[in-house]
């Protein structure tokens, strides 16, 4: 359902419960999103995602609606700070209701030590190359204590996200550094004086999430960044060309060295432990 049909419903009336498939649902259940047939590409995205909900509400008419916050969307943690867009609205029969076993591993799942987040333009060529790594990462199985996402021109979503409390967040991103084209580099800044290690003019403009505008602004928001750790590549071309998908030879062939580093930093950063890393 589209916002703007859930904005044009009047008399809402908040209500405690819904009955879906026999089964009573409540604020803070989580279901399975069941997009009706037909609809955009955002439906067809989001079917099957598993989200929670946040409320729900009859209209005049006595149907049910309800307002969910998906799983694996960047600010679903961040109460009020939340920004509109995160909201998805769907009928009740849009939703399926979980099981109490699926219910219940958010419950027991580990909560992630590492962030793993692609950044850029997939519009603009080698811009892509941070987003590229991170959806081929999140497919590699790696370890529960590791969230992997692709956070591509939404700055404040990462910004939002720096604020949960990770070990260590590792920014995947291209960036000119005066190298071959495709060469893949590491680099962990100074958080109390950022500027010192990452110059202004490393970071590509056009997909404005410069990732360091990103840490101003995660800091500005008082949450305590505690280890940044950027893996870039050198782009072939500064930004690409508007419109223009995919990557250059030497950039797609970056992917799986830049993959196997963060694998690598993921590794030892859990073999190590934040006790026992000196930095």
């Amino acid at each position: 359902m589209n916002e703007w049909e859930w904005q044009l419903l009047e008399d809402k009336t908040i209500v405690d419960h819904v009955i879906i498939s026999d089964v009573e649902v409540r604020t803070g259940d989580r279901v399975r999103l069941l997009p009706r047939k037909g609809g955009d590409i955002l439906d067809i995205a989001l079917q099957g995602q598993i989200a929670t909900i946040e409320s729900i509400e009859q209209d005049y008419e006595g149907k049910s609606h309800l307002s969910v916050v998906l799983d694996e969307d960047p600010g679903r943690d961040l109460g009020l700070l939340r920004q509109p867009g995160h909201r998805f609205f769907f009928d009740a029969s849009e939703v399926e209701p979980l099981l109490k076993e699926e219910q219940r591993q958010k419950e027991t799942a580990p909560k992630p030590r590492i962030l793993v987040a692609g950044i850029g333009n997939i519009f603009l060529g080698d811009d892509g190359f941070g987003v590229e790594v991170a959806q081929q990462l999140s497919r590699s199985g790696l370890p529960a204590l590791v969230r992997v996402a692709d956070f591509g021109i939404r700055g404040l979503d990462l910004a939002y996200a720096l604020q949960d409390g990770y070990e260590t967040t590792i920014l995947i991103d291209a960036f000119p550094n005066g190298q071959a084209p495709g060469t893949v580099s590491v680099v962990e800044p100074d958080l109390d004086d950022p500027a010192a290690s990452l110059s202004e003019g490393t970071f590509l403009e056009p997909h404005a999430m410069n990732p360091m505008n990103v840490l101003r602004m995660a800091t500005a928001m008082h949450g305590k960044l505690k280890r940044i750790v950027l893996v870039g590549c050198e782009p072939a071309t500064l930004g690409g060309e508007e419109g223009k998908m995919g990557l250059s030879e030497p950039v797609q062939a970056a992917v799986r060295e830049a993959m196997r580093v963060v694998e690598n930093l993921v590794e030892k950063t859990l073999h190590e432990g934040p006790e026992n890393r000196t930095n």
